[in-house]
């Protein structure tokens, strides 16, 4: 299989998977803001995402113009996001307010990434 399919299939089903239980379970967002809001939760959680976005990056820095630079945009979002997490943890506390009172913003956000990991999974298989 060839890398970047494997890639594309798991960050498809990782985000639909995420967004669709966001969508439809509005407790369990609730719960994860009440995590992220806590700085040991959001250092661990930061390392995870730089690994997965270091192991995405090594292995996937594609820059072309299809749905592979998808892949290689995810990575590196994740990769940012770890590095972030880790050294500025207090930024996450910032920016969940602004998502814990603003239910439509954060509907319409999770709507796109459904459609966005949709797009990707249709276009793995």
């Amino acid at each position: 299989m060839d890398i970047s399919i494997l890639l594309g299939q798991f960050w498809g089903w990782l985000m639909l998977i995420l967004t669709l239980t966001f969508l439809f379970r509005r407790k369990a967002l609730m719960d994860m803001c009440m995590l992220a809001s806590d700085n040991n939760f959001t250092i661990l959680s930061g390392f995870i995402a730089l690994i997965i976005g270091l192991i995405s990056v090594l292995l996937h820095n594609i820059w072309v113009n299809d749905w592979r630079v998808i892949v290689t945009i995810f990575g590196w979002l994740s990769l940012i996001k770890g590095i972030v997490r880790i050294g500025y943890p207090e930024s996450t506390q910032k920016i969940l307010p602004a998502f814990k009172n603003n239910q439509a913003l954060t509907q319409l956000l999770l709507l796109i990434a459904v459609l966005v990991s949709s797009w990707l999974l249709w276009s793995t298989y």
